[in-house]
């Protein structure tokens, strides 16, 4: 049974994210993981709107906090997130990785470190490769790996570098990403 969904992106993500997240259902079974490169910017007004239109709760991770299935979690700006083995969340201020903190690679790794064959990865639209070593790990825990086809992204360079350093399960166009987890979560359940 899948526990965790982990999601990267960057420039085209804000966009990416609003046809993504409002279409899970309420009960959906998963923890759902974000990082949006944002920089030092808050990203309360973009929480508050996904909020404000999607059935899950929506919010910033914090530290120490447990995961809670049917939840929403954002890398807060300029920390890393990682997920630990007792399945809670830690923040930190570690250098830069891809000149990003957040970092995708990190919140990736730590989640196929700790949910392994449980774990969906999706990486969306950016303009940098953070992400696709992190996607790696997943798939080789025997997670799902998917991404925004590069073809159709607003920005091309990160799903791009995922497909060719991950060999993702599924590269897909944006509008078909959520009806492909929910589909990928039901067989599974």
């Amino acid at each position: 049974m899948y526990k965790a969904l982990v999601i990267g992106t960057s420039f085209g993500g804000l966009e990416a994210l609003k046809a993504i997240i409002p279409t899970f259902p309420k009960d959906f079974p998963l923890v759902v993981a974000v990082v949006l490169h944002i920089g030092q910017n808050p990203n309360d007004s973009f929480i508050h709107f996904l909020n404000d239109i999607s059935q899950m709760k929506v919010k910033e991770a914090e530290e120490k906090e447990k995961l809670r299935p049917g939840t929403v979690y954002f890398a807060p700006p300029n920390y890393h997130l990682s997920i630990e083995d007792d399945e809670t969340f830690s923040l930190s201020t570690d250098p830069k990785i891809h000149h990003s903190r957040p970092s995708i690679d990190v919140l990736f790794e730590t989640a196929a470190w700790t949910y392994k064959q449980n774990l969906i990865g999706v990486i969306l639209s950016g303009l940098n490769q953070d992400g696709a070593y992190g996607l790696l790990q997943i798939n080789e825990m025997g997670g799902i790996c998917m991404i925004e086809d590069p073809q159709n992204a607003q920005a091309r360079i990160m799903p791009s570098a995922a497909y060719k350093i991950a060999k993702p399960q599924f590269i897909l166009p944006l509008d078909q990403i959520a009806e492909k987890i929910i589909e990928i979560v039901k067989s599974r359940s």
